[in-house]
């Protein structure tokens, strides 16, 4: 029989990246690149901090969940100011963990809550409909570069 932390070590294949969005400052539109390089401080041409809030992630598996739960069809997200969408792996799962994207290393470090502004953006509910399904921030442990389809794996 498998401990806990084995069967918590497991997972079915990588991830993959499925999009990239910049944000380049504050209020403006997000930027969709295929490739970034990521510093020590974050991604490229972001406008975050190093720290634990450098990078932000969410399931693409979140996405229908969000619309569904915020009564619209389907939901742009880059409304909802994540920079990286990954899909095939649960993020929660990763929290305190490191995972591999492209070359860069990052460490998932707490869940990235909804801004007020969700209410905006999504209607009415909406701040409510992403809570719990917003993805997670990530500190940047060893620079890198990062690319839509790069895989995503544990460390």
């Amino acid at each position: 029989m498998l401990t806990l932390a084995e069967l918590q070590a497991r997972f079915a294949a990588p991830g993959r990246v499925e999009r990239l969005l910049l944000r380049p400052a504050r209020g403006v539109a997000m930027l969709d690149v295929d490739r970034v390089d990521v510093a020590a401080t974050g991604l490229d041409g972001d406008r975050a901090r190093a720290g634990k809030r450098a990078v932000t992630l969410i399931q693409a598996e979140h996405l229908p969940m969000i619309a569904a739960l915020a009564g619209l069809g389907q939901v742009d997200v880059a409304a909802l100011r994540r920079n990286v969408v990954v899909s095939g792996l649960n993020l929660v799962a990763f929290r305190g963990k490191r995972i591999r994207l492209g070359t860069a290393l990052l460490e998932l470090t707490v869940p990235c809550h909804p801004c007020s502004k969700m209410e905006t953006v999504l209607g009415h509910g909406g701040y409510t409909a992403m809570r719990g399904h917003g993805g997670m921030c990530a500190a940047v442990i060893e620079p890198g570069v990062l690319a839509v389809g790069d895989a995503v794996t544990p460390v």
